[in-house]
Formats: structure tokens, C-alpha cells, sequence
């Protein structure tokens, strides 16, 4: 019977973190929570769940932090799991049922987002898909923030879904805004990036709206659908006037 690591990454996820464990613990021969210095009771709670818990340094780079995730793991399969993330029992099954032929693939899962208190399935909190089940060999993962997961198998989808716990809160999401977009700053000047203040600032973040808020059905979430589009378009705007400063201050324009 083939095995899987279930390979979750957190600092201070105290509210995610026991239901996130306790959904993926039917499918889960191992638990391994990479954590980044949490102040929480993150750790104790993982512990007290059987889960491995190792200390590693998140530095603004989440891919970084997925491959080391991937050298801790022990099973002949991965599965990444993020703590606001929860496994459905139909995915566990299905997970389980694939795994078990002995088929080297790898799987995408959909994902389907739930924002507390407002209900918006379209836009910015349309379903996804993403590359998470696979074996442990042959994978990559590139990117600094929102980071690339590839493997040497093909991929074929999985039909069960996941479930996606955005933010509890605005002040919650306005965080992860600002830290997001300096990262993502910080990683278009590593990589020299150049950034234009007409095309990436003004227009940018204009064709981002649209494209959430007409293209991506955002619209048809009334409300909440125009609230998160317009929300794309700033943060579409902040990863460059960020990037934009950075060169600014080591006078680069």
C-alpha cells in the first residue's frame, strides 16, 4: 500500500491549524507542519494531533520553503496542504483510491474558496485549480509568493474538492495584502524586474479589475464581487509602486 506525507506550512495558524490536521488525517500516513517561528500555539496544537513539527525559516520565499518541506518527507507520495485548507472526506477517498493502483501521476485538486460571512464564488474567489498530490520524487516549486508546483509525471484531475478558508476578517486580509505585495516586490527587484510607471501603474492594475470583474465573472457576485476586484486592482498597484520605490531609493530611477 503506497504511503503519503501530508506537508503543511504555518506561523501562528492557532484558528486553522487542528481542522486542517484533523481533515487530512484520513488520508495521511505522516503529517509533517514546517513552521516558521510562530508565537502561537500552533506547535502545541500540531503536536498534540501526531503531527512532526520542524522549525525552518520562512524568508519571504515560499517556494524555498516547499522544498524543504518536500526533503523532510518520508512517504512515496506528497501532498500539500495548506493550514487554512481543508481536505473533504470525498477527496480523502479519492486520494486513497488513486494512490493505491500504483499509478505515477500527479493531481491537480480544485479548490474552492470561502470567504467568512460573504459568499462570492466568482472573480478573485473563483474555484482553482492546483497541483498538490504527487510523488515525491521529480518535484519543483518556483516563485517567492504565489509559487509554481511542478512534478516530471503528467497530471490528471482529481473530481473531490478542497476547501479554501481565505480570511476570517478584513484586518486579516488588508495583512496578508501588505505582506504579500512586499514580497512580491522584493522578488521583482532579485530578479530585476523592470517596472514602468504608465504601464505597471496605471494601467496594470485597470486591465487587472477588468479582468476579475468582467472576465471572471466578478460581477455576479454583486457587492463582494466589485469590493474584491477593486481590491485586485490595489494590490495589482502595490506590488509596483513597492517595486517601483525600491528602485527609486538604491537610485535606480
Amino acid at each position: 500500500m503506497s504511503t503519503v506525507s501530508v506537508l503543511i506550512l504555518t506561523r501562528n495558524e492557532e484558528k486553522h491549524i487542528r481542522d486542517c490536521i484533523e481533515s487530512c488525517l484520513p488520508v495521511a500516513d505522516e503529517v509533517i507542519v514546517i513552521d516558521d517561528g510562530s508565537t502561537d500555539q500552533t506547535v502545541a496544537i500540531a503536536e498534540s494531533l501526531g503531527a512532526k513539527v520542524v522549525q525552518h525559516a520562512l524568508a519571504q520565499d515560499w517556494a524555498q520553503q516547499r522544498m524543504f518541506a518536500i526533503s523532510q518527507a518520508s512517504c512515496e507520495w506528497i501532498l500539500f496542504v495548506d493550514a487554512d485548507e481543508r481536505v473533504s472526506s470525498e477527496l480523502a477517498q479519492e486520494i486513497r483510491h488513486v494512490i493505491d493502483t500504483g499509478v505515477k501521476q500527479s493531481f491537480t485538486i480544485q479548490r474552492e474558496n470561502v470567504f467568512h460571512h460573504n459568499r462570492a464564488t466568482h472573480g478573485v474567489l473563483r474555484p482553482d485549480r492546483v497541483l498538490r498530490l504527487m510523488p515525491r520524487d521529480g518535484v519543483t516549486v518556483t516563485g517567492a509568493v504565489h509559487e509554481m508546483i511542478a512534478s516530471i509525471y503528467p497530471s490528471e484531475p482529481l473530481q473531490s474538492s478542497m476547501y479554501h478558508y481565505t480570511y476570517d476578517t478584513w484586518e486579516q486580509y488588508f495583512n496578508k495584502f501588505n505582506s504579500y505585495t512586499t514580497v512580491a516586490a522584493e522578488a521583482y527587484r532579485r530578479s530585476n524586474k523592470s517596472v514602468s510607471f504608465v504601464k505597471d501603474i496605471l494601467m496594470r492594475p485597470l486591465w487587472a479589475f477588468l479582468k476579475m470583474y468582467l472576465l471572471q465573472g466578478g460581477f455576479l457576485d454583486g457587492k463582494m464581487g466589485w469590493v474584491l476586484s477593486v481590491n485586485h486592482y490595489f494590490y495589482t498597484m502595490m506590488k509596483y509602486v513597492k517595486l517601483y520605490h525600491l528602485y527609486k531609493s538604491n537610485g535606480k530611477l
